[in-house]
């Protein structure tokens, strides 16, 4: 079956689109990403949009970008999968772990569009997603986080066990940053050709969220 994969560049989207790629024989041919209006950064983590085309280029999936607010978000994101339709995709694969209105809003775009919704971490424990996804072999560092969690420290850690022991010791800290606590930056493993080289650049704080400008 051929797929797409709702794409933030991060350790949930990738993971996902592993697992559809080695559990179930799935051809992924698009990653579908949601940037801000100026196409500069991504809607989700605030990666800079060209980085996350050469991520794409080094695993070989082409990167289909949309221009949007979070307005017109549902909107823009039909016409994406009408498109990824006329390419002969069927269904759509997402990151997503277990927040229930997340789940409600995929289903609900998938069916208005006649497409089938993939979840392939659906209720799986954070530890162990987190746990897979360095056993497997990909790298990863934070490149925001939410001030009301975690502080601007973390930016540039990577993913890996001591990450997970230090964020166990937090109090009301979802793992995995589901409720955005944080969010990540993959840059290698066994579905890339090549690590994708980057510069780390300044800390930015904008309203309640640290970024780190990871640059070309």
């Amino acid at each position: 079956m051929k797929v797409f994969v709702s794409w933030s560049g991060g350790k949930e989207s990738v993971l996902a689109c592993f697992r559809a790629i080695k559990n179930y024989n799935y051809k992924v041919k698009f990653f579908l990403n949601m940037v801000t209006q100026d196409g500069k950064f991504s809607h989700s983590h605030g990666v800079s949009s060209d980085l996350l085309k050469i991520q794409a280029q080094e695993i070989g999936i082409s990167l289909i970008q949309r221009k949007t607010t979070w307005e017109s978000y549902e909107q823009e994101f039909k016409k994406a999968i009408y498109y990824f339709k006329e390419k002969g995709i069927q269904a759509g694969v997402f990151g997503d772990i277990d927040l229930q209105e997340h789940r409600d809003w995929i289903e609900k775009v998938c069916k208005d569009t006649g497409i089938e919704a993939i979840l392939p971490l659906w209720n799986k424990k954070r530890e162990d997603i987190l746990k897979e996804f360095i056993q497997t072999g990909f790298k990863a560092i934070v490149c925001s986080v939410n001030s009301l969690f975690l502080s601007e420290n973390y930016l540039g850690r990577v993913i890996d066990e001591r990450f997970i022991e230090e964020l166990k010791t937090q109090k009301n800290i979802d793992l995995c940053g589901e409720r955005g606590e944080y969010h990540t930056f993959v840059y290698d493993g066994p579905i890339f050709k090549n690590p994708v080289r980057f510069k780390i650049g300044e800390k930015n704080k904008r309203d309640k969220n640290w970024f780190l400008e990871l640059k070309l």
